[in-house]
């Protein structure tokens, strides 16, 4: 028996079903108000729980032989602190640990490339690149990091736990729209877009999924891996949805001090409103910083091999519109 937890998010769905295609049986973890949409019509076992209640885990590992530990908080905009430290490193901390009691034979975390401290532009980043738990860049990347370091910890007591730490993940069955599928969605759509100069790593969801049970195969006890795609600058990416989407809009690319300035006022406003962020502070230095990345580590121990973006971008749009056919 094989256990997800956050099954019922972008990485999560898409790894349950490559699970059960590979004939795994496969028990998702989710929470009491979960919306399952995302696994209807598939063959899972169903068990309530909470990363934040070890007791609730106790029970969810009975019988379990792999724990694929997914839950997680990710929030661009300040706000979301206090849920992000207790999900992404109590939780993690809790998995491990009822993991370590249960005696399953390995589980695998999945943490982010943000978990590493932030390198110069000219730099390579790979696995040597320590994890940042004092990071400046935010909350995010600090308890990622924190996260890992507590599942680390559990390894040295005894744990068989293996790291994986994707890159900015796209790719179709995005059923909670993530903050990457409403860009991809946005780009689509004919309007005059307002964008800025950068550019980021990002990599095909199932591929992510597809590393994820590579790394639970052939990973090394202890090792981390990076799961990578490829580099591609904000512009191209509008620019490959509009053709696949048959359109050509203008667009305006904003100076970064002014996407900085705009980013500064509207974080209150989104707050407030719930509404989708256009540009948070946070975004735009993941954009600006360095996005060299290397999952050379990856291909070379697990066989990890991601898809091009073109083809990540086309599914995207395609499955959007089976959605809404």
């Amino acid at each position: 028996m094989i256990l997800v937890t956050g099954a019922t998010g972008h990485v999560g769905n898409v790894l349950v079903r490559e699970l059960l295609a590979q004939g795994q049986q496969v028990r998702a973890m989710v929470l009491p108000n979960d919306n399952c949409a995302s696994l209807e019509g598939l063959e899972v076992e169903y068990v309530v729980g909470n990363v934040l209640d070890p007791a609730s885990l106790e029970r969810a590992m009975d019988g379990v032989d792999v724990v694929y530990h997914l839950a997680g908080i990710i929030s661009i905009l300040p706000g979301a602190e206090t849920l992000m430290r207790q999900v992404n490193v109590e939780g993690a901390r809790n998995t491990a640990q009822a993991a370590l009691r249960a005696g399953v034979r390995r589980m695998v975390h999945i943490s982010s490339i943000h978990a590493f401290k932030r390198m110069p532009h000219g730099i390579c980043v790979d696995e040597s690149i320590p994890f940042a738990p004092d990071s400046p860049a935010g909350t995010y990347d600090r308890t990622k990091a924190e996260g890992t370091l507590a599942v680390l910890e559990a390894v040295e007591q005894g744990l068989d736990a293996v790291i994986v730490c994707p890159t900015g993940i796209i790719g179709p069955y995005d059923y909670l729209d993530s903050e990457m599928g409403n860009v991809i969605r946005n780009f689509a759509r004919k309007k005059l877009h307002f964008l800025v100069k950068g550019a980021y790593d990002f990599v095909d969801v199932r591929d992510v999924a597809k590393g994820l049970i590579l790394a639970a195969e052939k990973g090394r006890t202890g090792e981390t891996y990076i799961l990578s795609g490829a580099r591609i600058e904000i512009v191209q990416i509008k620019e490959v949805v509009q053709e696949f989407a048959g359109i050509h809009t203008p667009h305006i690319v904003a100076p970064m001090w002014l996407a900085e300035l705009v980013a500064r006022v509207a974080e209150p406003f989104y707050r407030l409103t719930h509404a989708i962020p256009k540009f948070t502070q946070y975004s735009l230095r993941t954009v600006r910083d360095n996005c060299n990345f290397s999952h050379t580590k990856a291909e070379t121990e697990l066989g990890y091999t991601p898809r091009p973006l073109r083809e990540s971008i086309a599914d995207v749009l395609m499955w959007r519109r089976m959605r809404t056919t």
